[in-house]
């Protein structure tokens, strides 16, 4: 027991001092960013998983927590591989022309994302536009700090908010089939399942009611 106790001590050392060797930090950064991407990935789809399957989705409990575990799987797995395909690439571009500059960022992230996010399935098009809608506030305020717009008089989220709400609430009653399905459950639960109900029953306690025959 003392030796195997003895040589886990050593191995330990070991690891350790690989970790502070300068030579080997770029490949080390990219593990721990496969490492960071999946834990990251996990903690963040596991719970949305968990409460949209059980929210919306019918069938057995084995299929909802096979569908909880499959999202979460896809979701760890892609930011995973997104994040060490971004640190290795920001590494060689900075290898190859000695310095880092701003364009690098860019160009790693745009080949990680095509790698990575290009397929067209539910959870990268939530990814996609969770990121969108971020850019879109992220650009707003880099234009107001450059001065490419004048910095307004009066806070403008009221307006956005209200521009938002107006157009993703015309596009659910009108052209439904453009909205991501996730969200396309979500309002009809809140807006067209709350036009229906039969009693007590399914006015406080349940959404609907499952008639017996």
């Amino acid at each position: 027991m003392a030796g195997g106790g003895d040589a886990l001590r050593a191995l330990l050392r070991a690891a350790n001092a690989l970790l502070q060797q300068h030579r080997y930090r770029a490949a080390l950064a990219v593990l721990k960013g496969f490492r960071n991407g999946a834990v990251y990935g996990a903690k963040i789809r596991a719970p949305h998983a968990l409460v949209m399957t059980f929210l919306f989705k019918s069938g057995s409990l084995r299929e909802k927590l096979k569908s909880i575990a499959q999202a979460t799987y896809t979701h760890s797995r892609n930011l995973a591989y997104f994040v060490s395909t971004y640190k290795g690439l920001m590494a060689l571009q900075s290898r190859l022309q000695g310095k880092k500059i701003p364009f690098h960022s860019f160009f790693a992230a745009c080949i990680g994302g095509w790698l990575v996010f290009g397929e067209n399935n539910p959870i990268n098009s939530q990814i996609i536009m969770y990121l969108l809608s971020r850019i879109l506030f992220g650009l707003s305020r880099l234009a107001v700090e450059k001065g490419y717009v004048p910095q307004p008089k009066q806070d403008p989220f009221p307006l956005v908010a209200a521009l938002i709400w107006g157009t993703v609430l015309w596009l659910f009653e009108y052209h439904r089939q453009t909205l991501q399905p996730s969200l396309q459950s979500s309002m009809t639960y809140l807006y067209d399942d709350s036009n229906v109900w039969h009693d007590i029953s399914d006015f406080l306690i349940y959404n609907k009611r499952t008639d017996s025959k």
